[in-house]
């Protein structure tokens, strides 16, 4: 446009260029998306958002790439919207992958885009919400394309523990793409629309001969159920963006903050009868943990990160007298409650998420322990039941825990006990803080008196008795402070809200070192 020409006139060409920006893609590819059931990049940050609060920025970005015949396709913005705006009133950076725009494949400028703005999330110290939407690396730029996927990767890692990073699968996300949200904190997929893989099925078929679909290699249901790369799934796509904009209330803006507080409506001192009676008398009989958290936190408000991933091990996000709190809990309901190696990682990786984010931690322990089996100790229980051993005793938050039925053996101390720096520990007068259970026990500490007892069966029976009244309650742990008080069920709540008060102006220093190194 020539220099000379007036105001009004440079006026109307930059509103015919964000008009054009606005209409990057063609409307067969728009048509296209819709009949997948997707909405559109930037539909997407404006139902993330707070209504009118989105600023995009860099949409006269265009990419240089000349081969190909790409000089003549050089749609403004490229394949990715970026920008900032609010969530809940606070400020949060979001990029969203233009499927309708190259198949939403990843350029030189389009990794320029993304680094861009997470380099000012990190600086300003604001969430950084990533909607996943892309073919790929875009062929046409090669080995460039290529680098921009690993300046995004670095960047993943430096604002890691820094500032909450949430991603949103709304389409194909396969390749070297993956490995992205996998750094970040939490992954959301789309049922029926989203997929993750490192390979596709058709390169799986012909490398191991397994025929698969793309739902079932990686769909949202393998993820959430099978790997656990999920942290949550939803119908939708509106629903999906509700997930996180609901996720990031319980989350601080950064790692120098704490998370925001809701004034409560649920009293702080209401106590639930129900409680008292929730433990079944028979110590086999299951129940569902869930059921103990709903009673005991805000409005029985909470949220499940990895619901259908290793159930024998609840975690998310609750509010106890209007403070965010990351909920873990033994769920007695599923594999008895013990430890394996999928609840370990699953349950590890929370808690270190929390404590980088300065989300205190409530513990609820029902555990007989870790998961005998070859396929456990083959598949490396060792290292990886460490890896949850290690998370509490390096989380620095508040930590509080309640023990409600078993712990026994090493996976008593690993659920935050007080050996390993909790900072109030409680046990209700069903709890049983032991070595192992009763019948385990006697069979091994009086093997040889049984072997010689004229009626064994009957010995047993007493001696399991003898040894129930013993240490089968909280009262051998209590005596030695291991845990802090033995309360009524029924008095959880307020217990909790107090102690975590208390706790919450606590200064944990850490020895000097770069990191440390867990078991990974």
């Amino acid at each position: 446009m020539p220099l000379h020409d007036s105001t009004e006139a440079r006026l109307a060409w930059l509103a015919e260029l964000r008009e054009e920006a606005l209409h990057a893609a063609g409307e067969q590819a728009i048509a296209k998306q819709r009949a997948r059931g997707k909405l559109l990049a930037r539909e997407r940050i404006e139902r993330l958002l707070d209504p009118g609060s989105f600023v995009e920025l860099d949409r006269f970005v265009r990419h240089r790439e000349v081969e190909f015949g790409m000089r003549e396709k050089r749609p403004w913005g490229d394949a990715v919207v970026t920008g900032y705006g609010t969530v809940l009133g606070r400020k949060v950076f979001v990029f969203s992958q233009d499927f309708t725009v190259f198949g939403g494949s990843l350029s030189e400028v389009f990794a320029e885009k993304v680094c861009k703005l997470m380099d000012m999330a990190v600086k300003y110290g604001c969430p950084v919400i990533g909607i996943n939407d892309s073919g790929g690396a875009r062929i046409q730029e090669g080995v460039v394309s290529l680098a921009g996927y690993a300046e995004i990767f670095w960047r993943n890692v430096q604002a890691s523990g820094v500032v909450p990073q949430l991603s949103l699968i709304m389409g194909p996300c396969a390749g070297g793409a993956v490995y992205s949200p996998a750094i970040t904190d939490f992954t959301l997929m789309v049922e029926g629309t989203s997929y993750m893989f490192i390979t596709g099925p058709d390169v799986v078929k012909t490398v191991t001969g397994e025929d698969v679909s793309f739902e079932e290699l990686g769909g949202a249901s393998t993820h959430a159920e099978k790997s656990g790369v999920a942290h949550f799934t939803a119908p939708d796509e509106d629903a999906c963006l509700e997930d996180a904009r609901y996720l990031l209330s319980f989350l601080p803006q950064n790692n120098l903050e704490s998370p925001p507080w809701a004034a409560p409506t649920d009293p702080v001192d209401r106590e639930d009868a129900s409680l008292d009676t929730l433990i079944p008398d028979a110590p086999n009989k299951p129940y569902d943990m869930k059921q103990v958290i709903a009673r005991v936190v805000d409005d029985g408000s909470f949220l499940e990160v990895q619901p259908r991933y290793a159930e024998n091990i609840v975690c998310g996000f609750a509010r106890l007298g209007g403070h965010s709190v990351g909920v873990v809990g033994n769920n007695p309901a599923a594999l008895a409650g013990v430890l394996d190696i999928d609840a370990s990682v699953k349950a590890a990786r929370f808690v270190r998420t929390c404590d980088a984010f300065n989300v205190p931690l409530l513990t609820f322990v029902d555990v007989p322990g870790f998961l005998p089996g070859t396929a456990q100790e083959w598949g490396g229980i060792i290292r990886h039941g460490a890896k949850l051993l290690y998370a509490y005793a390096e989380a620095t938050v508040p930590k509080l825990t309640v023990i409600t039925r078993k712990a026994y053996g090493g996976a008593y101390d690993v659920m935050s006990s007080k050996h390993i720096r909790a900072d109030f520990n409680v046990a209700w007068p069903t709890a049983e803080v032991a070595v192992m259970g009763p019948d385990g026990a006697v069979n091994i500490v009086f093997r040889n008196e049984l072997a010689a007892a004229a009626d064994p069966e009957a010995r047993r029976a007493e001696l399991i008795a003898e040894y129930k009244e013993r240490f089968a309650n909280p009262y051998s742990a209590a005596e030695r402070g291991y845990v802090d008080d033995v309360i009524e069920p029924r008095r959880t709540r307020p217990v909790l809200i107090s102690a975590l008060e208390t706790a919450l102006s606590k200064r944990e220093p850490s020895p000097k070192r770069k990191h440390g190194n867990i078991p990974l």
